[in-house]
C-alpha cells in the first residue's frame, strides 16, 4: 500500500542538531554521541576526514558527500571546514527496551515497525498515535528514513518523551528475530486482505511502508498477515499516519473485544 507524503520537498531539509567543524564531529562521535547523518564535502580525504569516515563506518551511520554549496547551505556557523554531522534530537531504545515495556505492564507486545517512513511530520504523527493506541514502541530503520528530529519531537505533541522508538540496521532481521520470540507481523498493502477479516490480537507488530512505494517485498515476505484497508473514495491512498491510525485501533478494537 504506497501512501501519501504530508509535504514535497524540493529539496532535503536537514533537521536535526547540528555538528560543524572536524574536532567537534570527531569528539561527537568518539563520545558516543548518536549521529543520524554526516555530510563530508565530496573529495576531500586529508587526515582528520578519514578519521570522520572511519568513525562514521564503525558506527554504520550514513555518509552524505557533497559540494561545498550543499555545506554552506546546511551550514549554520558559517565553519563547517568541510564536515557536518546531524545528531538526533532524542536518545534511541533499544528493541529489548520496547518488549521489556510491554512485560513490565503484562500485556502482549504491541509495536509499531516502520519501512522506511522519510517525512518527518509522517513519523512524528506515528509516534503520536502508538502513544495514544498503547503501542510499546516504534522501530524505524537506519537508513533510508527520517530519524529522531526536532520536527519530529514537535508533531508527535510530546509523545515522542513517553513511547520508545528503536532504530535498527535491518528491518527484515528484526523482525524475524521478534517472530522467534512470539511475535506476529501484519502489514499495510492495497492487495491484501480486509483487516476486518484478520485475527489481530496477540502479540503484533503493525508494519508501515514507505510514503512511496509502501512495504518492501522482502519485509512484506517475512509479515503473517497482509491487512486492506476499505476504501469507498474516489482516490486510492491514505496518507501514511493515518493509515497507521486506522490500522492501529482496528488491533486496538480486537483486543478490547477479546479482553470481555
Amino acid at each position: 500500500m504506497a501512501f501519501e507524503k504530508i509535504k514535497n520537498h524540493e529539496e532535503e531539509k536537514v533537521d536535526g542538531n547540528k555538528i560543524e567543524g572536524r574536532n567537534a564531529v570527531l569528539e561527537a562521535f568518539r563520545s558516543g554521541k548518536t549521529i543520524d547523518k554526516v555530510y563530508i564535502l565530496d573529495g576531500c580525504q586529508d587526515g582528520p576526514i578519514r578519521s570522520i569516515v572511519r568513525e562514521a563506518r564503525k558506527h554504520d551511520t550514513i555518509m552524505n558527500f557533497v559540494a561545498k554549496e550543499r555545506l554552506d547551505q546546511i551550514s549554520e556557523t558559517g565553519h563547517h571546514q568541510g564536515v557536518i554531522a546531524v545528531s538526533a534530537a532524542y536518545k534511541y531504545a533499544e528493541v529489548e527496551d520496547i518488549l521489556k515495556i510491554a512485560e513490565n505492564k503484562n500485556e502482549a507486545p504491541f509495536i509499531f515497525i516502520l519501512d522506511g517512513i522519510e517525512d518527518p511530520h509522517n513519523l512524528g504523527a506515528i509516534i503520536r498515535t502508538a502513544n495514544l493506541a498503547g503501542a510499546h514502541g516504534v522501530i524505524i530503520p537506519k537508513r533510508r528514513a527520517v530519524g529522531l528530529t526536532s520536527t519530529v519531537a514537535k508533531t508527535s505533541a510530546g509523545a515522542i518523551n513517553y513511547t520508545p522508538v528503536a532504530k535498527v540496521t535491518n528491518i527484515s532481521k528484526t523482525i524475524k528475530e521478534l517472530k522467534e520470540k512470539g511475535m506476529w507481523f501484519v502489514c499495510a498493502d492495497m492487495g491484501g486482505e480486509s483487516m476486518y477479516n484478520l485475527d489481530l490480537t496477540g502479540p503484533m507488530g503493525l508494519v508501515i511502508g514507505n510514503e512511496g512505494e509502501g512495504v518492501s517485498k522482502l519485509v512484506k515476505e517475512n509479515c503473517d498477515f497482509i491487512a486492506s484497508i476499505p476504501m469507498k473514495g474516489d482516490i486510492d491512498s491514505l496518507n501514511a499516519s493515518v493509515a497507521t491510525g486506522v490500522l492501529a485501533y482496528e488491533i486496538v478494537r480486537q483486543r478490547i473485544v477479546k479482553a470481555k
